[in-house]
């Protein structure tokens, strides 16, 4: 009889050699394949400001000035009120620009974004206000200082400039007084383009905003509801701190990028901001006619 060779099958060692080859080539290429999907998210994020920009632009070429940080004017006397009637803010009077007419059709104008009939229209969810990289949910609540829930709002992870001052000083305000920032957008402003002296191409007008539920970060594209905690710094920033600063106040603007995040400028550009550019030049980008000088960044 003619001899057969017998077949042979892989020894255990040389099974776990193609295991941990197989792994090792696994390793090296997860971490390109993450930073691939990444890149992509960083400009879907970059474009959706680019398209907030776009749509400030055909608003000032339809009203002549930029939207309103958010409206508060007192019901009776149509004087300035930081709590006062609407309460809708620069995102939500943006709608029709970024083709969300029917939404800003629902909307009523005449009541706050609290009240029950805007109940569907404020916790809508819109993708171009928000980041890709940013997993945070569609809608949160707004509480009061004492836990008690207001509203439910849709989420946004981008918010206006209001400047390098502080925004918490407003809150609680009598009637009479407008919570002013020296940034493109605040209560009831009516900027116009051509009040940022500084130049639009170095004015801050929106930058990002990540969402965090363990420090309490949720920002929203709809407006100010009166007596929320920090309401108005849901739909404004400040430049108090660099961006993704260590010490993580609200009021900062912030993203889940490393390293920085994408602000929109008055000329309509979009610029990726470091985490270490020098502070000075990063509070002169946030004002519209402070007169400073921007240096690189």
């Amino acid at each position: 009889m003619p001899h057969r060779p017998r077949s042979r099958g892989f020894t255990l060692i040389e099974l776990l050699v193609v295991i941990a080859i197989i792994a090792i080539l696994v390793g090296l290429l997860l971490p390109a394949v993450q930073q691939a999907r990444e890149a992509a998210r960083r400009a879907q994020c970059k474009n959706n400001l680019k398209q907030i920009g776009l749509a400030l632009h055909n608003y000032h070429e339809s009203f002549s000035v930029l939207p309103p940080g958010w409206i508060g004017v007192d019901p009776a006397t149509r004087s300035q009120h930081v709590d006062g009637i609407n309460g809708w803010g620069w995102g939500a009077k943006l709608l029709p620009q970024l083709d969300q007419a029917p939404l800003y059709n629902q909307i009523n104008f005449n009541v706050g974004v609290e009240n029950a009939v805007n109940s569907t229209q404020r916790v809508t969810p819109l993708a171009a206000w928000r980041c890709p990289s940013d997993s945070g949910a569609a809608r949160w609540t707004l509480n009061d200082d004492s836990n008690t829930p207001l509203a439910e709002l849709s989420s946004a992870n981008y918010v206006g400039c209001f400047g390098t001052l502080e925004i918490d000083s407003c809150e609680g305000q009598p009637p009479g007084f407008q919570c002013r920032g020296d940034g493109a957008l605040y209560h009831n402003s009516h900027t116009r383009f051509a009040d940022l002296l500084d130049g639009v191409s170095t004015t801050i007008l929106s930058g990002e905003r990540k969402t965090s539920p363990q420090l309490g970060w949720n920002s929203t594209w709809t407006g100010v509801v009166p007596g929320g905690e920090e309401a108005a710094v849901r739909v404004l920033g400040t430049t108090d701190h660099t961006p993704n600063h260590p010490d993580q106040h609200i009021d900062d603007f912030s993203s889940q990028h490393t390293g920085g995040a994408h602000f929109l400028l008055g000329d309509g550009g979009v610029r990726f901001i470091s985490s270490n550019v020098s502070l000075s030049v990063y509070q002169s980008l946030a004002t519209r006619m402070a007169g400073d000088l921007t240096g690189e960044f």
